[in-house]
């Protein structure tokens, strides 16, 4: 999407036409005066030096102010932050897919916040250095806030969080996006954030780790890999966009972007109406009987605990290891904590398919052990390979890796959020399906268009992380 300032917009729904109009002139606004696009990285460079950041793995004895519970949780001794507990899951009418397995409990609701403003007519977002310890090169672009409830009310005792103001108390700038979203089902329990953006007049005193950037400049960071975190790209899903009549992104002009801009565009054209959308997702979250019970670590089968890790018995998914991190531009200089680390990395991917010439995403109801209403859409694909037997591969995975470069419209490695995962990366593919792909399909699977999942993102737990991820990527590509 990314081009030059002022591009003329074809408008679209008239509820929310201004606003889109603002985001898609930001996102058309590949470079600025503001921040240029060739200050960024150094900036970046700059904050990962001055960050001076030491993660070392530790054993479980190391940990400080962190202890296991005679149940075997690990636990904060302040009783808050987050813990690392069981879940034992049942599913199916005779209850005969059953397993267990560690969890993050992390109850609090996070703030993930950006702040917008106009410079020059067009809205800019300021943006942070962000370092964290699982990330796989220590410092990525964040929202202007990420934090949860004990982080900002102070239980770690360190500096405030900068520019908290603008989303509490008097100051809290005008609110352009809102809504509650969940992370990894796979990895937290009920795990919830609060995304929103908020729009400022004044100025924003100036911070050496923070920078404002157009929508297009990040949206061209995002089509890299490791430098646009999981945080912001959540927020970005949520943001309406009308359609650019001139637009400027990667994809070729030709009936793939036109069908993609159609898909932005409304309702018309749409498969289905949202309505029935919504009804696939709440008719697959009726047939999957789930039973959730929090237990012990102690009693989760088949895993197991050493000195230095919390591993499965035959070494497939993730470990809980314990790490200590220095950092002198975090708000503590110096802490310890646990951390799940993948084994392998993840793929997710979305099969798109133009549909009577409007493109259309297959969406899948996703079951996750951790989500706060059973289910929400995922990509078409989201899985890691390592962790399946020969023979037992995910439904469209062999489609989406065997596609030839020229189908494949968006191509990245990204991390997971680093604050609670381990260098945990996904690849994230957005593939042109072929031409003969069936537009029927399995009943847990659903088409829709980008205008469908932007307009059902305004609202919680439609979307799961993954997919969001994957919108983000997908907006800036025409």
């Amino acid at each position: 999407m990314t081009g030059t300032p002022g591009a003329t917009l074809i408008r679209s729904d008239p509820a929310t036409v201004d606003l889109a109009a603002r985001f898609t002139a930001s996102a058309a606004a590949g470079d600025s005066t503001v921040t240029p696009n060739d200050q960024v990285e150094a900036w970046l460079a700059g904050r990962q030096q001055a960050g001076d950041v030491r993660v070392t793995r530790i054993p479980f004895a190391d940990l400080v102010g962190w202890r296991f519970r005679p149940d075997g949780d690990l636990v904060h001794d302040s009783g808050k932050f987050f813990s690392v507990t069981g879940v034992r899951i049942s599913s199916g009418r005779d209850r005969t897919v059953a397993w267990s397995q560690p969890i993050i409990n992390q109850p609090e609701i996070g703030l993930l916040g950006m702040v917008a403003r106009e410079f020059g007519g067009v809205l800019h977002f300021l943006v942070q250095a962000k370092m964290e310890p699982g990330n796989i090169n220590t410092v990525q672009l964040a929202p202007t806030v990420q934090a949860t409830r004990s982080n900002y009310t102070g239980v770690h005792r360190g500096r405030g969080i900068t520019h908290l103001e603008y989303f509490t108390g008097p100051r809290a700038g005008r609110i352009l996006v809102d809504a509650l979203q969940s992370e990894q089902g796979a990895w937290f329990l009920n795990k919830r954030n609060r995304n929103i953006v908020v729009e400022v007049d004044e100025d924003v005193p100036d911070h050496e780790d923070f920078r404002w950037l157009t929508l297009g400049q990040i949206q061209g960071l995002l089509r890299r890999d490791d430098m646009v975190n999981m945080n912001i790209r959540s927020i970005l899903a949520t943001v309406p966009f009308a359609v650019p009549e001139d637009p400027t992104g990667p994809t070729p002009a030709g009936p793939w972007r036109e069908s993609l801009l159609r898909s932005v565009a409304g309702t018309e054209g749409a498969l289905h109406t949202t309505r029935t959308v919504l009804s696939r997702l709440t008719a697959a979250k009726a047939r999957f009987e789930l039973d959730r019970h929090v237990i012990g670590l102690d009693e989760v089968a088949g895993w197991h605990r050493t000195a230095d890790e919390i591993a499965h018995d035959e070494g497939r998914f993730f470990t809980v290891i314990a790490t200590d991190t220095t950092a002198a531009s975090r708000e503590v200089r110096r802490w310890t904590q646990p951390l799940v680390a993948p084994r392998a990395r993840g793929i997710s991917a979305f099969l798109v398919k133009p549909i009577d010439g409007v493109a259309h995403l297959l969406v899948r109801a996703r079951y996750e052990a951790g989500l706060i209403d059973v289910a929400e859409f995922g990509p078409t694909v989201q899985c890691t390979p390592d962790n399946y037997p020969h023979g037992s591969r995910p439904r469209y995975l062999d489609e989406v890796l065997a596609a030839p470069p020229e189908r494949v419209l968006y191509d990245t490695v990204q991390s997971e959020e680093g604050s609670r995962f381990y260098r945990a990366q996904s690849r994230y593919l957005v593939v042109a399906a072929p031409d003969d792909f069936p537009v029927e399909v399995p009943e847990d699977f659903t088409w829709v268009t980008l205008h469908q999942a932007t307009e059902l993102l305004q609202n919680s737990y439609y979307f799961a992380i993954q997919a969001r991820t994957l919108l983000a990527g997908l907006q800036s590509t025409w």
